[in-house]
């Protein structure tokens, strides 16, 4: 099975606190692949509490975002209906990477099931690359890409940074 995971495409990222004209830029693209992939959507969503300056992330990057409830945590509004749509399941994570996501396809590999999974979302240089490596350290026999052309970073230079980070632990990123 053939999986295409989207990373935390959430209006915070977007077009919110922490939004950038990259992301807004790629998210047609994004569109385009999330209609045309013939296989199993996961999604993902950064969630935080109203706490959330209080916890070691909000410490170091205190700028409230992604709060379980708010606008910002939303889907992007064109995203909004793909998992009722799709059948997607969504994984709320505290943190960058989501190590119940990683344990779910691990399982799914052991039973044979899964062939590729592909990565596209946001932000390139703290999310994607954290589920990235967790999902190829928890299946390194599976094919796990990265579709740069429809990822965002923080900057362009992290953006490159992170696929560079990427391609050199055998994830195959697509430009």
């Amino acid at each position: 099975m053939k999986y295409l995971i989207i990373v935390d495409v959430q209006n915070d990222f977007v077009d919110g606190a922490l939004g950038t004209a990259e992301a807004q830029e790629m998210l047609p693209r994004l569109l385009e692949k999330v209609r045309q992939f013939d296989g199993t959507l996961l999604v993902t969503k950064d969630t935080h509490g109203a706490d959330y300056l209080e916890t070691q992330e909000g410490r170091k990057l205190p700028v409230p975002h992604c709060i379980r409830g708010t606008d910002g945590w939303q889907l992007a509004p064109a995203l909004r209906a793909i998992p009722a749509v799709r059948e997607a399941k969504v994984y709320e994570k505290p943190c960058f990477g989501s190590t119940a996501l990683a344990a779910d396809l691990a399982a799914q590999d052991r039973e044979g099931g899964v062939d590729s999974v592909e990565l596209v979302g946001l932000c390139t240089d703290i999310c994607v690359v954290s589920n990235a490596l967790l999902l190829k350290a928890a299946m390194p026999e599976v094919l796990v890409s990265v579709d740069a052309r429809c990822c965002a970073g923080v900057t362009p230079q992290a953006h490159e940074a992170a696929l560079t980070v990427m391609e050199s632990c055998q994830i195959s990123v697509e430009r």
